[in-house]
């Protein structure tokens, strides 16, 4: 494939890759305001837990609530995936621990107490859905953006729902679709392209964050096993923290690499990308480099809007 430096149009440096101390705590906030937004349906499920409690008089009295025996167990401590593994017997034994250890020496404030286990242990549950949730914001990122760039070339696209992995006709009131979209298929001057996020590629071994086809959707599964299919593979670092930046530029980096050599093996040598949230002065240095000697396609800042709607531009027109 012929190279050209299309970097360019968005990027007349390497500084531009830098991500500035405004973009950072825009950031932060944004991750803020998402862990708030997926929070929300624990704390209602804590008030209506406090609402059934507080019928009872002794906390041995829960046991006879039916309904909140599953929130009895969450505030013993066991997560959703280690209650499909417990027998009867091993669940009653787990809540009358909490209420032996945790409830009765709390007096009458045991509905209280009930409900700060309760959240304890769904704290620890957002905290681990959190731990990607960079990641998954720089998807959608991208993936508004190509809806974006698609609509406004009046290029009709079809999408694929991570829940239900139905296909589906893309509308022009598409608000919010990025929040279960897996993958976004389109035809454009003869060119069907299908592009999915997070698939492992057979001939290379591993997960790549985002893969552009040359398929249709219904040729996807085959396409995936054929080198000369894969028009563009980039990687995704959706993670803002500046103290992370360099390990996760180095995980990218091995990563690329690795897409590199297994497609020079066989002779191809398709279009290789990168975008980052957290982007320092010497990793901005190297990218730019590679940049300019061909290693790398196209990278973009994802804190810039700009950059990234030139780039899925771009991904677009290939």
């Amino acid at each position: 494939m012929a190279k050209n430096k299309t970097y360019r149009k968005h990027l007349p440096g390497s500084s531009d890759l830098v991500t500035t101390y405004e973009e950072v705590r825009a950031g932060f906030v944004a991750l803020a305001l998402e862990k708030n937004r997926r929070a929300t349906p624990f704390v209602e499920q804590a008030r209506s837990l406090k609402s059934a409690a507080s019928q009872v008089e002794t906390p041995a009295d829960l046991l006879n609530i039916e309904s909140i025996q599953p929130a009895l167990l969450t505030a013993s401590g066991v997560s959703d995936k280690a209650i499909n593994y417990l027998l009867p017997k091993d669940k009653i034994e787990a809540i009358q621990g909490l209420i032996a250890k945790y409830l009765e020496p709390a007096g009458l404030a045991f509905v209280e107490e009930l409900v700060f286990r309760f959240l304890l242990t769904r704290g620890d549950t957002l905290g681990g859905s959190m731990r990607n949730i960079g990641g998954i914001m720089g998807e959608r990122k991208l993936t508004r953006a190509t809806l974006a760039n698609l609509a406004l070339a009046k290029i009709p696209y079809q999408w694929l729902h991570s829940d239900s992995k139905e296909w589906i006709i893309g509308k022009e009131d598409d608000a919010d679709i990025e929040l279960y979209l897996a993958a976004l298929s389109w035809s454009y001057k003869g060119r069907d392209r299908t592009m999915v996020y997070n698939r492992t590629v057979p001939f290379v071994g591993k997960n790549i964050d985002l893969c552009l086809l040359d398929c249709k959707l219904q040729e996807l599964k085959i396409a995936f096993t054929i080198p000369t299919r894969y028009v563009a593979l980039g990687e995704l670092k959706g993670g803002i923290d500046p103290a992370g930046a360099d390990e996760h530029w180095k995980t990218a980096r091995t990563s690329l690499t690795r897409i590199r050599k297994a497609f020079s093996d066989k002779g191809l040598s398709p279009y290789i990308f990168f975008v980052g949230a957290a982007i320092e002065n010497s990793m901005a240095e190297e990218i730019w480099h590679q940049l300019e000697d061909g290693t790398l396609s196209n990278a973009a800042n994802l804190t810039n809007a700009d950059q990234v709607a030139s780039l899925c531009g771009w991904l677009c027109s290939l």
